[in-house]
């Protein structure tokens, strides 16, 4: 992110008593709204526990805009899961999911935010929601991150109360702009498996020049990856010494660590 996020925690249901001493989980737990039905610990996981847990999660989500006075947030990196051919008669099925047209770096509003948390919660969709000093981030494995710029005990005690774990820790998908490697790389075109031909490293480049190039909002990180069209071509080959060519290759922006 464009701005260092100093106040970071990792907040879930595992307890971390049962981490050994290089963080690994010991206890087999389920971790995906998927294994509703199975068996841990000789109990079902039940769809009432599964909803209770993930009620848990989103509660804290808002909890902590409550908190801190958020009204909307960004969401970025957004991947989405097959979500437009999810079974209507699965008992995860939210009408809901259906009334949000979910896009790279679209303000999310308040009541948008428990909806958008919980496809991200099961698997329909990635993302993370950012403000310019604030993020959630939810991982694998049913883990979640939370992070801010000051520290403010209200928000950190509800998690508690919610039966949540809170950890002072650095998100592992937290990324700081000081470490940002931007690229210009590029496929055959028609190559579904997208393999990358060949790429150059951008340098003497801001952030609001990339926002501006790709229409994206004051905060965008410009992290992930970024179709590279033909209009905007121009702007990347005085950048870079190889001859874009679209006849043959795709090119795309690719940032991160």
């Amino acid at each position: 992110m464009s701005k260092e996020i100093n106040y970071q925690w990792r907040i879930t249901k595992y307890n971390p008593a049962y981490r050994n001493a290089e963080g690994y989980y010991l206890r087999d737990e389920w971790t995906s709204a998927s294994e509703i039905g199975k068996s841990f610990h000789g109990e079902i996981v039940t769809l009432d526990n599964y909803l209770q847990v993930e009620r848990a999660y989103v509660d804290t989500v808002m909890k902590f805009l409550e908190v801190y006075q958020i009204e909307n947030v960004r969401l970025i990196h957004l991947e989405t899961y097959g979500l437009s051919n999810v079974d209507k008669t699965s008992p995860l099925y939210d009408p809901l999911f259906d009334t949000i047209p979910l896009a790279e770096d679209m303000l999310v509003t308040i009541d948008q935010i428990p909806i958008v948390c919980k496809m991200a919660l099961r698997e329909y969709i990635y993302c993370q929601l950012i403000t310019e000093d604030f993020f959630v981030q939810f991982g694998y494995d049913y883990y979640m991150f939370i992070g801010a710029n000051d520290i403010q005990q209200e928000a950190l005690q509800f998690a508690n109360e919610q039966c949540l774990f809170v950890e002072q820790m650095r998100s592992p998908y937290y990324l700081s702009e000081n470490n940002v490697i931007r690229e210009v790389t590029w496929n055959l075109l028609g190559d579904e498996r997208k393999l990358i031909q060949g790429r150059e490293t951008l340098r003497g480049i801001s952030l609001e020049e990339l926002r501006t190039i790709f229409q994206l909002s004051s905060i965008h990180p410009v992290t992930g990856a970024f179709l590279i069209t033909e209009d905007i071509a121009p702007y990347f080959q005085k950048k870079i010494k190889h001859l874009m060519d679209f006849t043959k290759y795709e090119y795309q922006l690719l940032a991160g660590d």
